[in-house]
């Protein structure tokens, strides 16, 4: 009888400590059920932000989540919205700080987009940073989600438009 109780004491407090540390990192999705498209909504965030077809994502309990694709796609908004396959940031209510993964054309230059934001809902604007310029649409575009058309060849080439990572300006001045 000694032994039975040596025995099932730590392995009760395995199964505990396995479990919990199992749900500490279960996905809201999991836990919820929710798609990433309702996790937005609840965010105050457009379903639209992301195209059709998201099945596999994953949210931890500080806001960061990845999302996967099948594969890298472009859906046309107001411009152009490149998604890679693999989709990240951190997410809070109304933003989505340290994104990766989505890049916007503008004049035929692609940007990548690290900052999405709604200040004011009611305002009906949402803004897309990139880096030093925000742009500014209509909150109405992002309501649903796109169809994304695959994009084929290497992600950075996007149909041979240019890709920008950085956009530096230089001063000079004559004397």
């Amino acid at each position: 009888m000694q032994s039975w109780r040596q025995f099932m004491i730590p392995l009760l407090f395995i199964v505990f400590v396995n479990s919990w540390l199992v749900l500490a990192g279960t996905a809201i999705e999991e836990e919820s059920g929710s798609s990433i498209y309702e996790v937005l909504k609840l965010y105050g965030l457009p379903a639209g932000l992301l195209p059709k077809g998201v099945k596999n994502y994953s949210l931890d309990n500080s806001g960061r989540f990845a999302v996967h694709l099948d594969r890298a796609c472009n859906a046309k908004f107001e411009d152009e919205i490149h998604y890679d396959a693999d989709v990240s940031g951190n997410i809070s209510y109304g933003q989505i700080d340290g994104l990766s993964g989505i890049k916007a054309q503008d004049l035929f230059l692609w940007f990548p987009v690290i900052q999405i934001r709604v200040d004011v809902p009611s305002s009906g604007l949402i803004y897309f940073n990139v880096s030093v310029v925000s742009k500014q649409f209509s909150l109405s575009l992002f309501e649903t989600p796109r169809d994304c058309l695959a994009v084929t060849g290497p992600d950075l080439l996007l149909d041979g438009a240019p890709f920008v990572s950085k956009v530096n300006y230089t001063l000079r001045l004559q004397t």
